[in-house]
């Protein structure tokens, strides 16, 4: 079953990147957060909004 929320090492994992990329996205404001029982964590919805961007210079 989908998890709603993923930490940031399960986010980086979903994107194929490392963790330090999904926490520098994090910085920058690319990718929102929630606090969920006081950690950070990245909605599943944030994710699928990501993932649904076509990547700059990518083909068509």
């Amino acid at each position: 079953m989908p998890s709603s929320a993923y930490t940031v090492r399960q986010a980086a994992w979903v994107l194929g990147v490392a963790p330090s990329t999904v926490s520098r996205a994090i910085r920058l404001g690319t990718l929102r957060t929630v606090r969920r029982g006081g950690r950070l964590v990245i909605p599943a919805s944030a994710l699928v909004r990501l993932l649904g961007e076509p990547c700059p210079g990518g083909t068509p």
